[in-house]
């Protein structure tokens, strides 16, 4: 994994804007990496949170702008769909605020009974403005 390149669209994300190196280092040191490249260039990424025996959270899933319509998200997600630790889970979750009609394609449906689903969200912790 490149992770200049991982590092360097994950800061200006809508999901994790401005989050330093350290961090994505520490988050995709505790997962299931998965990636694009052309050309020896990483230009695709994806990270798995898991067990990998009932659960698993889909995050940090990009294509590289240039990239774009070329097939490489369809590929990635086959792949994550398809890799021999994710098989059986219970429950296979992800966020995503505009790419519903891709992860369909793969399986995912939005979340039914959103009554039972609670959270913690601290939506930008990346930027926060630390007070003396």
């Amino acid at each position: 994994m490149q992770i200049e390149v991982i590092h360097g669209f994950l800061t200006h994300s809508y999901w994790a804007q401005g989050i330093s190196i350290e961090t994505v280092q520490q988050s995709m040191a505790g997962s299931l990496c998965l990636g694009g490249f052309l050309n020896g260039k990483q230009v695709a990424f994806a990270r798995i949170i898991s067990d990998f025996t009932t659960f698993a959270y889909l995050a940090d899933v990009f294509v590289l702008e240039e990239c774009r319509g070329q097939g490489f998200s369809k590929q990635l997600l086959a792949q994550v769909r398809s890799h021999p630790k994710l098989q059986g889970l219970r429950r296979f979750m992800l966020c995503t605020r505009d790419a519903h009609g891709l992860y369909q394609q793969f399986g995912f449906e939005t979340v039914s009974n959103t009554d039972k689903l609670m959270e913690i969200c601290h939506p930008n912790p990346y930027l926060s403005v630390k007070t003396p």
